[in-house]
């Protein structure tokens, strides 16, 4: 048995990116039913903000110094999102592409989680390294226009790319990603874009 965390970054009722990552929760969820799914909705969730303690923190852990007690308090809350996010078996993200990256709530989990002894490592010999292994993710990508590689707007697309990269930096190696759209268009459009979504996905997850 699985644990899924699905991370959720769009607000809008009837997302598409949503659309696509409930239809293959769903399909993954008939094959295998004893894998669970949670949803985390970086729009509602209480993440922790980067200013004061918390930044000194961060910088006092990658150094090794000793935290004071408001610092101890302020990475224990960076901490407590880490060892949520890692206690999972695999992951999906759906979002939608904001001003050409992703939207700020989820740069912030990003943020948030991407941290020194945690996610990820440095040695000498090596460079960086992963320290998140082992686990898939599934990353459904909706935009209003179609950034693919060989659309001649691909060298826009800040989104898929940095969220693809900051998982492998991780130590991800199986990621996936499914784009969904265009999102935008005449009413017909939209429904068999919405069909062909559905089906898609129904088919990534077999």
């Amino acid at each position: 048995m699985a644990k899924i965390l699905h991370i959720q970054a769009s607000p809008r009722e009837g997302s598409y990116s949503s659309l696509a990552a409930d239809a293959y929760l769903a399909a993954h969820l008939a094959k295998n039913p004893g894998d669970t799914v949670e949803t985390l909705d970086v729009w509602t969730a209480d993440l922790p903000h980067f200013d004061g303690p918390t930044l000194e923190a961060r910088y006092a852990a990658a150094s090794g110094q000793t935290h004071t007690p408001a610092q101890a308090k302020a990475w224990g809350a960076i901490v407590k999102q880490i060892e949520h996010f890692k206690s999972f078996d695999a992951y999906v993200v759906s979002f939608p592409m904001w001003n050409f990256s992703v939207p700020y709530p989820l740069k912030q989990y990003v943020d948030v989680i991407a941290q020194p002894g945690q996610t990820f490592g440095w040695a000498a010999d090596k460079g960086f390294f992963g320290l998140v292994t082992g686990k898939p993710v599934t990353i459904f990508a909706a935009s209003a226009g179609n950034y693919a590689p060989g659309t001649g707007a691909a060298a826009v697309d800040f989104a898929t790319p940095y969220l693809e990269w900051v998982f492998k930096f991780f130590g991800f190696t199986d990621v996936r990603t499914m784009r969904v759209g265009p999102t935008v268009g005449a009413p017909d459009a939209l429904d068999a874009m919405k069909a062909a979504t559905v089906k898609q996905a129904q088919e990534l997850a077999a």
